[in-house]
């Protein structure tokens, strides 16, 4: 499954990737999720509680960074996760884009190419496609908030 998302988001590029690229710190913004160790310089593990439809899920897993091109504003991750309780897992890549719209408003562009497997994947695109837009736009008013303090 694949999703293009975007978000501008009122901060100037620089400041923005620097946050991007600290992953413990960009963690506390992203709904849902509960902890996150780094294990090495590119690779962390974390767990995730979500909800999707009526399934609660503990997601435990790892993020590897593949990618830190800013040259082009360019960063790349790959994670892999699952919930043994609810016998499911998910698997993918993101990658994200930042474009200078003027200098203090950045365009995030975020595209994931995600498997999930078990029970969250029967609800199907439009429930999960729906959940992941909901965290989005959650998760770009939690970067506002913290570098607006």
């Amino acid at each position: 499954m694949k999703f293009t998302q975007s978000a501008v988001i009122p901060v100037a590029r620089q400041p923005l990737w620097d946050f991007l690229m600290d992953v413990p710190k960009v963690a506390k913004s992203l709904p849902g999720v509960e902890s996150v160790e780094q294990l090495d310089d590119t690779t962390y593990q974390g767990m995730l509680k979500v909800r999707v439809g009526p399934i609660s899920l503990n997601l435990q897993g790892k993020i590897i960074v593949e990618e830190r091109n800013q040259e082009n504003w360019r960063a790349a991750l790959r994670a892999e996760a699952s919930d043994k309780r609810a016998a499911g897992a998910v698997k993918g890549k993101t990658s994200m884009q930042l474009k200078e719209r003027s200098p203090k408003e950045t365009e995030l562009l975020v595209e994931t190419d995600v498997n999930i497997l078990g029970k969250i994947g029967e609800f199907g695109q439009p429930i999960i496609r729906k959940k992941a837009d909901q965290m989005l736009r959650e998760f770009v008013e939690n970067i506002k908030k913290q570098l607006a303090a």
